[in-house]
């Protein structure tokens, strides 16, 4: 036997070889494919990786229009075309990656003759999926349950065993929806997976649920039963523009946090909590399914005309039902055909951040994988999703990586590292950042693209980039950083270390460890 297993060991590289040459060919192949061409979404744009098209001005009398893409420390590139926003497909494949990419578009008469220069843009080409790439640094579920103990055994959460009120020597908790409502879902998921913490766990998650109950909106109000988004005068919580005013859609994650609440004690008054919190989300949902962004906490008016992007409201209303609650069916159709009909008629994804203001913002001037990911996962999570489900979703999956998603970086410190680690995702258009919140709501788009189709390229891009929590992670103590960049002794020890962020992560960790079967069928 043993003289036949170095031949044995070749065969098996080869065919892991063949298996990835396979899905990278398949990768560089849908690249080249456009997406969403029929509106520009990409005005504001920096990278690419899936071929691009804008939307130049067509001139009178043009025959055709010459295309020039000039690498950095490059050959330029040309090709014709009989329209001025043709994608740039003809030499996309032919372009180096990681390079800055200067495009002009000229108006060519019948002469050849330029008549009209019609468009110039410079812009990276980002570097495309090329696995196979490292794998996790420690099993899944032992990295999730590391960095809910991180969590779970930090002093400022410790406090809420004794307390109904923060510890706000962790300044996050200045925003009581997003973190305190997922460190009373972390407690949740401590106690139904280690047992021996669960009384201490039970006691952090009352003290912090209870706290937003005592900051919320009373019965009777215009946003009864709402937590606020903002406490105290910390961070975003102290600009003008912040004070005394509340993100509509943030009280839906403290909503998620009382039934988790519920379902780790059975006790109903959480449950009771949740749904009156979703019944106040009914009466302020307007007649065309849409929400205002932001509200004046008291008296629940409008404080500007933005629309919320609804992916968090349609999430719990689905939660909802599953409790029997069919009450809540009807308003989530309404929703989804708003966002259907509007923000992604458009393709405008937008950011809505609480610390990033939303208003006079031009449109896909702040685009985020933050709205695109989570509403292709909604679309994919329906029970039937139609072909126009399946489209939608897709488009917004490619922008989320194209846009977002880096699978490498061609810039080093001066000391030779890579700036940030790959592969990440970033945040936003003004948050060009790797974070930790990010790269799960891209891969868990993917995973729920691939339970939809079976496309092993979506689980393995989903599988590279949770593979790289674990490695992000620290191994001594557990903690997932928010941000993935390098940083000096100095910077470092400001980095910000987000909750609700963490919390995302070690979901995804969780989700991964049930797929460990899917997973062997990657080369």
């Amino acid at each position: 036997m043993k003289k036949f297993l170095p031949a044995l060991v070749v065969l098996l590289c080869a065919s892991c070889t063949q298996g990835w040459d396979a899905l990278n060919k398949q990768a560089a192949q849908e690249y080249l494919e456009p997406f969403r061409t029929d509106v520009p979404w990409n005005n504001f744009a920096k990278k690419f990786i899936y071929a691009p098209a804008f939307h130049f001005d067509e001139v009178q009398n043009a025959e055709s229009y010459v295309f020039t893409l000039t690498p950095e420390d490059g050959e330029a590139l040309s090709f014709e075309a009989s329209s001025p926003s043709a994608p740039l497909t003809p030499v996309w494949d032919k372009l180096p990656a990681g390079k800055q990419i200067e495009l002009t578009v000229d108006a060519l008469a019948s002469d050849r003759k330029v008549i009209l220069r019609v468009g110039e843009r410079s812009f990276l080409k980002d570097f495309p999926f090329e696995g196979p790439y490292p794998g996790p640094a420690c099993d899944y579920k032992e990295a999730a349950l590391k960095g809910a103990l991180y969590i779970h055994t930090m002093p400022e959460i410790q406090h809420w065993s004794t307390s109904v009120e923060p510890d706000m020597d962790y300044p996050h908790n200045t925003y009581p929806c997003k973190i305190i409502s997922a460190t009373v879902r972390n407690e949740c998921l401590i106690a139904s997976l280690l047992p021996e913490r669960r009384e201490n766990a039970l006691a952090i998650a009352r003290g912090a649920a209870q706290f937003l109950i005592d900051q919320s909106r009373p019965e009777g109000d215009p946003l009864a039963y709402f937590p606020p988004t903002y406490y105290l005068d910390k961070e975003a919580s102290k600009r003008d523009w912040n004070k005394g005013k509340t993100m509509t859609l943030e009280a839906a994650s403290a909503g998620q946090a009382f039934l988790d609440l519920y379902d780790t004690t059975g006790e109903k008054e959480w449950l009771d909590r949740a749904v009156a919190i979703g019944r106040t989300y009914i009466k302020l949902q307007h007649e065309d399914g849409s929400l205002p962004i932001k509200v004046d906490f008291v008296t629940g008016e409008p404080v500007n005309e933005v629309c919320a992007m609804l992916h968090p409201l349609l999430r719990y209303y689905k939660r909802l039902e599953g409790y029997g609650f069919g009450e809540f069916l009807p308003y989530r159709i309404k929703g989804e055909e708003w966002m259907n009909s509007t923000a992604v008629k458009v393709f405008n994804m937008t950011g809505q951040f609480e610390d990033v203001n939303v208003k006079d913002l031009e449109l896909y001037q702040n685009l985020t994988n933050c709205t695109a990911a989570p509403y292709a996962t909604y679309l994919l999570k329906k029970a039937a999703p139609t072909k126009d489900d399946l489209r939608n979703a897709e488009d917004l999956i490619r922008l989320s990586e194209d846009q977002f998603v880096h699978w490498a970086y061609p810039e080093r410190t001066a000391d030779g590292f890579f700036l940030r680690y790959t592969p990440c995702v970033h945040e936003q258009y003004r948050y060009e950042m790797p974070v930790d919140n990010s790269a799960c709501n891209v891969a868990n788009a993917w995973l729920d693209y691939y339970e939809v189709t079976g496309d092993l390229l979506a689980l393995a891009k989903a599988k590279a980039m949770i593979d790289n929590i674990t490695r992000m992670q620290n191994p001594v103590n557990g903690k997932i950083p928010t941000t993935w960049e390098w940083r000096d002794a100095r910077k470092d020890r400001n980095r910000t270390f987000w909750v609700n962020c963490s919390f995302s992560s070690i979901q995804m960790l969780l989700r991964a460890d049930g797929l460990k079967d899917a997973f062997e069928k990657l080369p």
